[in-house]
């Protein structure tokens, strides 16, 4: 995989309208948690110290801590105060020797060159042993992201994109990769949360296209077109990512 340029990987981070500011926030408490080398359980410094450590105020931080409790990064014990999440995922900070940051280019690709991995093995996997029931459930996933899409219903579209994936993952017949497939995918999102919120839109059209043809590849029984299929879609979506930040920051 080829090094992202250090410009293009700084790009992402400056203050500019596309990203609010507490979203810059939470890209510092974790750049912090990381840092500090803080594990899982670990207590962090209240609002307070974390307010004045990155030089923004307190209301801020209350905003950054929320969106990382939402996407399970931090842990707030009322009385007790804030820690770092428990994160015993196959692809959690427990067993990394450092931590994902979502909006970091490198770990984005890095990311997705593991998906892609994860997911033509799959594919080609379930083009061999799916059940016809797992065939219809795949089937099943790719209609409900089509609906989302042409109703313009983003929850619905990822609903069906989720179980689009996950369910190849568990037509492979192979849980390390269901388990590997689904904590890479719960690390997308976080990447998709903070700094690029997701939208139907952009790649879905052909997102919904490729889809297809990873289920036709796995219904006719053709684990070599399946596996292709599934690269190009993840290739596509890397890609979609990429002009999603030169987007925002150049408008």
């Amino acid at each position: 995989m080829t090094s992202v340029p250090a410009q293009e990987r700084e790009a992402v981070r400056p203050v500019g309208s596309y990203r609010p500011g507490y979203e810059l926030v939470a890209e510092r408490i974790l750049q912090l948690i990381a840092e500090s080398q803080l594990r899982p359980g670990d207590r962090m410094p209240t609002e307070n110290e974390l307010a004045a450590r990155l030089s923004t105020s307190r209301s801020m931080v209350r905003e950054a801590i929320k969106i990382l409790s939402a996407i399970g990064r931090v842990r707030a014990q009322k009385g007790r105060g804030l820690y770092v999440a428990d994160d015993e995922g196959m692809l959690g900070s427990a067993r990394l020797e450092g931590f994902f940051l979502p909006t970091d280019l490198d770990h984005v690709y890095m990311l997705f060159e593991f998906r892609r991995i994860q997911e033509t093995a799959a594919s080609r996997l379930a083009a061999t042993r799916a059940t016809p029931a797992e065939v219809r459930a795949i089937e099943a996933a790719a209609e409900t992201c089509r609906q989302g899409h042409l109703t313009g219903e983003a929850a619905l579209f990822d609903r069906g994109d989720d179980d689009f994936h996950l369910g190849i993952a568990a037509a492979s017949h192979n849980q390390f990769l269901v388990t590997a497939v689904r904590e890479a995918r719960r690390l997308q999102h976080q990447s998709s949360t903070i700094g690029l919120h997701g939208t139907v839109g952009g790649h879905a059209a052909e997102a919904i296209e490729e889809h297809a043809a990873i289920y036709r590849a796995i219904r006719d029984g053709d684990p070599e077109a399946a596996a292709l299929a599934a690269a190009v879609h993840l290739d596509n979506t890397l890609e979609d990512y990429r002009r999603e930040i030169q987007r925002r920051i150049f408008g």
